[in-house]
């Protein structure tokens, strides 16, 4: 089973940016979509992003347009470069190992999960 680790977080001035990275221990993504989902207090576990084996992206209509998701052969790394951070997107970030799409368009994480990295949005 893969293993996943999350660094990246920290606190932000709103209007900021950070850098999310997801190492695997092993490969996933050259047969697996690999991304993010997010977890904040109050509210239900969210689909952030996600990028499949063939380059393929799909974003939360919330995050689209200020978070790109991109991985990196060579480190078995996944990243996600948010820009233009609100409070609303302070939560814990989970990476996935393999994020599927359902037959009614949603996106569910079916594979393995890192610990988790927090990002805090001060306004």
């Amino acid at each position: 089973q893969v293993t996943l680790a999350e660094s990246g977080g920290g606190l932000v001035q709103a209007g900021g940016s950070l850098r999310l990275s997801c190492l695997a221990s092993e490969r996933t993504f050259d047969s697996y979509a690999m991304g993010w989902f997010r977890a904040a207090p109050g509210r239900e576990r969210e689909f952030v992003a996600r990028i499949t084996y063939a380059d393929n992206t799909d974003y939360a209509d919330s995050v689209t347009g200020r978070f790109t998701i991109s991985k990196d052969y060579t480190k078995a790394a996944v990243y996600l470069q948010m820009n233009n951070l609100n409070p609303e997107d302070a939560a814990t970030y989970y990476c996935n190992s393999d994020i599927a799409r359902s037959a009614s368009g949603t996106f569910e994480p079916v594979g393995s999960w890192g610990q988790g990295t927090q990002v805090t949005v001060s306004s």
